[in-house]
């Protein structure tokens, strides 16, 4: 991350003055930030949180599919498909960064339709895709290894020559299979069908994250950081190349939004709002164009 000190999104900029990135130019800079070091890949929930985000000096950004769910008044993985790349396209447009959609598990089940959806997703903008391997099944969390893979590869053909990257996560960590010698296993096998930047959300200790990141190497791994348990430069230690946030800057945004809601409702009482931003600060944030 660079220009931490910026105050102002570059979309408040006079609009001659601001970079014109078509997806072309933005898919190139978000497979270049992946080659070497590590970056910071925020997730915002809508234009505003992303045009702050970008103002802050971030130079790519990742859709939650969590936080945007939220904001349409629905669970994790209760929007629709229309709603998702409706979402894509809106945030791809509003910000002069590469933007990683969350794509949850393809909205689809065989590989055939999650290439169909992903050529869609791409049309959007976006640089970068992510397929999970999450079923929405408890009892049967994760889909059968081959079709996994299938799935893997048929998205792979959807991104072909288009410079959009492949991300292929792992969910075993967060929906109760935490076994690592599983997980590495399916990463290696999606890095094999063609993903470009392997993810397995969960992974925590220091022997989890540098597992993943041999079994995969040289391919790039993003790690999920939801709490504090890391720091940016202990996870690049470890060889990570990229970090991402998820659910965790809405859930924070929720956690004010709520305190301060609650503390009306409940006490007649108005301290929580003290610690507001003042108005005068948000509203200069963005433009008016």
């Amino acid at each position: 991350m660079s220009g931490t000190s910026a105050q102002l999104p570059r979309h408040a900029l006079p609009a001659s003055l601001r970079l014109m990135s078509t997806p072309e130019h933005k898919r190139r800079v978000f497979a270049e930030l992946h080659a070497a070091g590590c970056f910071v890949i925020p997730n915002p929930w809508d234009v505003g949180s992303a045009r702050y985000l970008a103002g802050l000096g971030f130079e790519a950004l990742a859709t939650t599919s969590a936080g945007f769910a939220w904001s349409r008044g629905r669970a994790d993985n209760g929007v629709t498909l229309e709603q998702a790349l409706a979402h894509f396209a809106e945030l791809a447009s509003s910000v002069d960064l590469p933007i990683n959609a969350d794509f949850e598990a393809g909205f689809a089940v065989e590989p055939g339709r999650v290439a169909d959806h992903v050529r869609r997703a791409v049309s959007t903008g976006i640089a970068g895709v992510s397929i999970e391997d999450s079923t929405g099944d408890a009892q049967s969390p994760l889909f059968d290894f081959g079709l996994s893979v299938e799935r893997i590869a048929a998205a792979h053909e959807a991104v072909a020559g288009t410079g959009a990257m492949l991300v292929a996560r792992s969910e075993g960590f967060i929906v109760g299979r935490p076994d690592l010698d599983e997980t590495t296993r399916r990463l290696v096998a999606y890095s094999r069908a063609g993903a470009d930047c392997l993810y397995a959300p969960g992974i925590r200790t220091p022997e989890q994250i540098v597992a993943v990141v041999r079994a995969v190497a040289p391919k790039p791994v993003n790690v999920l950081v939801g709490g504090d348990f890391a720091t940016v430069a202990q996870l690049a230690a470890l060889g990570v190349r990229r970090i991402s946030v998820g659910g965790a800057l809405a859930r924070a945004a929720w956690g004010g939004f709520m305190a301060a809601a609650t503390e009306i409702a409940r006490e007649g009482t108005f301290k929580g709002l003290g610690a507001a931003a003042p108005f005068a600060q948000v509203n200069g944030l963005f433009g008016r164009d």
